[in-house]
């Protein structure tokens, strides 16, 4: 194959993954509300729900709350923006890429704490009581999540020798006793349990709830409406299932492409998507039988991930 013909195909295979990803997202969300709803012994809104939402609320006016700044309009775009940047790098459906040297470890995780930080600042620029208290607990919970995403990513790159994501899916797939070696298993259990935190699922938050006295998500964006609204929806949705595709293919590898054929990228693309809904329907499952906890015990959950991230390092230097 030519290089222009695997420029083409890689270029292929990123729009491929961000069709995938953003018109699954809504999807995926839908489908976490309906295995809630099952096990909790309800009918439910269907699967589609989330999309129709968005639709109703793409058709709605914007409105800004009296006092604000242009903050408050850019957030949702901001963290849009980064969420689908995060998206088309990361190795969802093949290694190869043209945006390959951008997929770095460091990198992602400073694009997550973008949309973070973007979202938390309009809360405060609302002057709201309650987008202030939830900005001030965001930025509590991604000041300890980040650093065990870069825990975990760094004890899978110590033995590949490089923090670009491409590169330690290949070496897991030519690896593959790795995925059950002590490194690995210690690694996704910090990542799991960041990934809770990071996308406000119990029993850090609630997403189906708006009690003052717990949300931390929904206290932020209380004041968005119309457009607005639906990019931050759209944005939540998006950064569930990229942080999901990034644990399941960092720590389940099989079936990501190494070439920008698109046999390979047929079956990445189902091999991701079945991945992702398992991961997506287990997490459901699992807040069935969680309650919410108080928001002092949510430090001492992360502090444990950290302490498993930290754990994941020591072992893949010392267990090697």
């Amino acid at each position: 194959m030519t290089g222009s013909a695997v420029t083409v195909g890689a270029l292929a295979a990123v729009t491929a993954q961000l069709v995938l990803v953003v018109g699954g997202a809504p999807l995926l969300a839908g489908l976490m509300r309906q295995v809630r709803a099952r096990l909790e012994g309800r009918v439910g809104a269907g699967v589609g729900q989330p999309w129709r939402d968005l639709r109703k609320q793409l058709g709605k006016e914007a409105i800004r709350p009296d006092g604000s700044s242009w903050v408050f309009t850019a957030a949702p775009r901001v963290l849009l923006a980064s969420t689908l940047l995060i998206a088309a790098v990361a190795p969802f459906l093949s290694t190869v890429s043209p945006l390959d040297g951008v997929a770095d470890l460091f990198a992602v995780v400073a694009l997550l704490l973008l949309g973070t930080v973007a979202l938390a600042v309009a809360g405060l620029d609302t002057g709201t009581a309650f987008g202030g208290m939830g900005a001030s607990r965001e930025i509590t919970v991604a000041a300890l999540a980040e650093p065990t995403i870069l825990l975990a990513g760094f004890a899978m790159s110590a033995r590949v020798g490089s923090s670009n994501l491409a590169a330690l899916v290949e070496g897991m797939l030519t690896a593959p006793g790795q995925v059950l070696s002590p490194a690995s298993l210690l690694a996704a259990v910090a990542f799991a349990v960041v990934v809770v935190a990071e996308t406000g699922r119990l029993p850090v938050d609630n997403p189906a709830t708006h009690l003052e006295l717990t949300m931390i998500h929904e206290a932020m964006v209380l004041e968005y409406a119309g457009r607005d609204l639906a990019l931050v929806e759209l944005a939540s949705a998006l950064r569930l299932t990229v942080l999901l595709g990034l644990g399941a293919n960092l720590f389940l590898p099989w079936g990501v492409a190494t070439t920008a054929s698109p046999l390979p990228l047929l079956g990445a693309a189902m091999l991701f998507a079945v991945k992702v809904v398992a991961f997506g329907a287990a997490l459901a499952a699992f807040e069935v039988f969680m309650a919410k906890w108080r928001l002092f015990r949510v430090p001492e959950l992360l502090a444990g991930s950290f302490l498993f991230g930290l754990l994941a390092v020591s072992a893949s230097f010392f267990l090697a």
